[in-house]
C-alpha cells in the first residue's frame, strides 16, 4: 500500500452522501493498493477459474455516523481485476468502479526479505507496484498511520446523488512488515483522471506491507434520507 497526502478538494467529487472525509493527524490520504484474492467464494460458492486473482485499487478514507456511532470506511475510486466477469459481478453487487485489465504478480522470499510486485496493463503499457520488506511480522502500533490505513471495516459507494451503498468488512487485525524498498510506475492520469497526474511524481506519506487473513465482505445495504 502506497499512501499519498492530497488536498481534500481532490476527493470531494467522489464522496458518497452521508459520509465525510476522515483524516490521520490532519492529513487526507489516498492509497494505491495491490493484493491477492485467494480461495474466493461468492455467497459460499467458488467460481471455477475465478478463485485466485490480483486486484489493484485506488481508495481514500471516510467516516459515517449512523445515529449511534461513527463507522470508519473507505471509498474506492477505481478497482482493477484481471477478469471481466469479476468486474461485472462486483459492479452489479456493490456498485463499485471495477475495470478488467491484463494483470500479473510475483512474490520472492530471499535472505529474510519478502518482495511483492503487481502489474496491470493499460494502453499496451505495464504499470507496476513493487515493495520489498522484512519477512518478520510486527503488531500494528496503536494510533499509528498503519492502524489508520488498515483498520477500516466499512465500504461506501455512491449509488446516485441521494443514495449510498454501505457494506461491512470483517477480518482479523493484520500484522505489518518493515519496508526496505519500493517502486511505483503508474499512469495515474490515464487510469484515474488528470487531477491525479501529480501522484506519479509525489513522495508517499508512507509505504506499507501487511500479511492478510480470511476476510468476509457482507451484503450491501442502501443509505437513503
Amino acid at each position: 500500500m502506497v499512501n499519498y497526502q492530497v488536498q481534500p478538494e481532490l476527493l470531494q467529487p467522489f464522496l458518497p452522501r452521508f459520509t465525510e472525509l476522515d483524516t490521520f493527524e490532519g492529513k487526507h490520504l489516498i492509497s494505491l493498493v495491490g493484493f491477492m484474492f485467494r480461495d474466493t467464494k461468492v455467497f459460499g460458492v467458488k467460481w471455477p477459474w475465478h478463485t485466485h486473482f490480483e486486484e489493484v485499487n485506488l481508495r481514500f478514507y471516510v467516516k459515517h455516523f449512523d445515529g449511534q456511532k461513527w463507522k470508519r470506511g473507505v471509498v474506492f475510486i477505481s478497482e482493477i481485476v484481471p477478469s471481466p466477469i469479476i468486474a461485472i459481478m462486483a459492479n452489479k453487487l456493490y456498485h463499485e468502479a471495477y475495470k478488467a485489465m491484463p494483470m500479473k504478480h510475483g512474490m520472492e522470499l530471499r535472505q529474510g526479505l519478502l518482495s511483492l510486485n503487481y502489474g496491470w496493463k493499460y494502453r499496451n503499457n505495464w504499470n507496476t507496484l513493487e515493495v520489498s520488506a522484512s519477512a518478520s511480522l510486527n503488531s500494528i502500533i496503536k494510533g499509528s498511520e498503519e492502524e489508520f490505513i488498515f483498520e477500516h471495516y466499512w465500504g461506501y459507494n455512491r449509488y446516485d446523488a441521494a443514495t449510498t451503498v454501505e457494506y461491512g468488512v470483517e477480518h482479523d487485525v493484520w500484522q505489518v512488515q518493515k519496508i526496505t524498498n519500493w517502486r511505483v510506475n503508474c499512469d495515474f492520469a490515464g487510469l484515474y483522471g488528470a487531477q491525479f497526474k501529480h501522484l506519479a511524481s509525489a513522495e508517499p506519506s508512507s509505504v506499507l506491507m501487511a500479511k492478510g487473513s480470511p476476510v468476509i465482505i457482507r451484503k450491501p445495504v442502501f443509505l437513503r434520507s
